[in-house]
């Protein structure tokens, strides 16, 4: 497989930090599920249709995309980390879905078939190339003509708790991690609009539109509970990990975004959060 993005792949694969995104898949996928929502509304999935999940992880939104589709339609679910695919494919075995498959992919550089697919997506899969341009063009080569992508990505900090409040108390308790590029790849990297959209007409397509998309994502069972998870993956475990923090550092923590989030769960539309969608099709 030709890799243009080795630090992602080492990452995703096989790095600590990469794999607690396997142990902690089911809270995970139930707080982001509103995401996967947001993205079947307007990516227009229709049954028969042969679309790309760019990014999928462990394999939640290819599932989701598969059964939107029917058995008529297919889904090719990409990622670069082998272990997530392994993983995706279980579960889609699970599910008893054969109108999906799974593929280790760089899909800045991976030669899909060309005009294969009638539709992309990705939930949190696009913001980490090096190459944002030539990623885009990529994809598109694998779309039919007037094909649809239909992108979710993070918007900007101030407007996601979820990992404002985190990094917050992280950095109170430990310090401040050195400063890196705010469009460098990573969760973060799509928070502006109007980079990323300069992003996609330069790669050629066209119909390109973003919106900034306030939602609700769901809480875990306990405050307590979603509290923790922020201390295993997002800004505070990058925090944490910087600084190798203590457990007690970890308790402090998790203390502090406890109270922060509290008030929130009062509100029935879950822990506030903006999401950037981000659709453009391919031009010919």
């Amino acid at each position: 497989m030709q890799i243009a993005n080795e630090d992602q792949a080492e990452y995703w694969s096989n790095s600590p930090s990469g794999a607690k995104w396997l142990t902690h898949e089911d809270q995970l996928d139930h707080m982001m599920a509103p995401v996967i929502d947001l993205i079947l509304k307007h990516a227009d999935l229709n049954k028969g249709m042969r679309v790309l999940d760019i990014g999928c992880g462990t394999g939640v939104s290819s599932l989701a995309a598969a059964r939107q589709v029917g058995a008529d339609g297919h889904i090719l679910g990409a990622d670069i980390s082998q272990p997530f695919l392994d993983r995706a494919a279980q579960r889609a075995k699970e599910s008893g879905l054969g109108n999906v498959d799974f593929q280790r992919a760089d899909a800045q550089v991976t030669k899909f078939p060309e005009t294969g697919r009638d539709a992309a997506i990705s939930r949190f899969g696009v913001m980490f190339f090096d190459d944002s341009i030539a990623a885009f063009k990529n994809i598109a080569r694998a779309l039919a003509p007037n094909g649809q992508m239909t992108f979710a990505a993070w918007g900007p900090l101030a407007d996601n708790p979820w990992f404002r409040i985190p990094h917050i108390a992280a950095t109170n308790r430990l310090g401040h991690p050195p400063k890196v590029d705010r469009y460098a790849p990573g969760p973060l990297a799509f928070h502006d609009l109007d980079h990323v959209t300069g992003m996609m007409t330069e790669a050629g397509l066209k119909d390109v539109r973003a919106h900034a998309i306030p939602i609700g994502l769901n809480f875990l069972d306990t405050i307590e509970k979603t509290a923790t998870l922020c201390t295993r993956v997002g800004p505070a475990a990058r925090v944490i990990s910087h600084f190798d923090g203590s457990k007690e550092d970890v308790s402090v923590i998790q203390q502090a975004v406890s109270e922060e989030f509290r008030p929130m769960l009062t509100d029935e539309t879950g822990l506030p959060a903006v999401i950037n969608l981000y659709q453009a099709r391919r031009a010919s």
